[in-house]
């Protein structure tokens, strides 16, 4: 009976675990991940990167989306997914009145944006199959993690 019990604690504790990991792994990818996929009514253009400084990069944004217009500087990430010189296809974050931020769109966007869910399943997959005891599963989650970063990784 205590064996049973225990047993019990350990598989509620480590499911809890697992799905905390899983469930901040989607709320930090959705933070960038619905301007990526939901580009409905959003202003989508271009941005050619012409520097980089303090965390950001900035270049003149082109419109291709109807209602767009051109800006002089909108400002992306700095990240190893943007480079000086390149021309990237972005959507404008709404409410960026000041400083029109623009996030990354096309198929290598959408996989950057989901890099963090990347890493909360490669986590995950740990603590399911050694604390959950489930290898199967744990190679599953793990598999799909490095799946999706080395999707992200060939795609950006």
């Amino acid at each position: 009976m205590p064996s049973a019990v225990v047993s019990f604690g350990r598989v509620a504790a480590m499911g809890t675990v697992t799905v905390l990991i899983l469930v901040a792994g989607v709320w930090a990818s959705w933070g960038t991940a619905q301007y990526v996929m939901l580009t409905k009514g959003r202003e989508r253009g271009t941005v050619e990167v012409t520097g980089c400084a303090d965390g950001v990069c900035a270049g003149p944004y082109t419109p291709v989306s109807v209602g767009s217009v051109a800006r002089d500087r909108v400002v992306l990430e700095d990240s190893p997914a943007v480079a000086k010189g390149e021309t990237y296809a972005v959507v404008l974050k709404p409410g960026s009145a000041d400083e029109h931020v623009a996030v990354r769109s096309g198929p290598g966007g959408v996989l950057y944006a989901w890099v963090p869910m990347g890493g909360a399943l490669l986590l995950a997959s740990v603590v399911v199959a050694g604390g959950l005891r489930a290898a199967r599963a744990g190679w599953v989650l793990a598999g799909s993690g490095v799946v999706l970063l080395t999707a992200a990784f060939v795609a950006v």
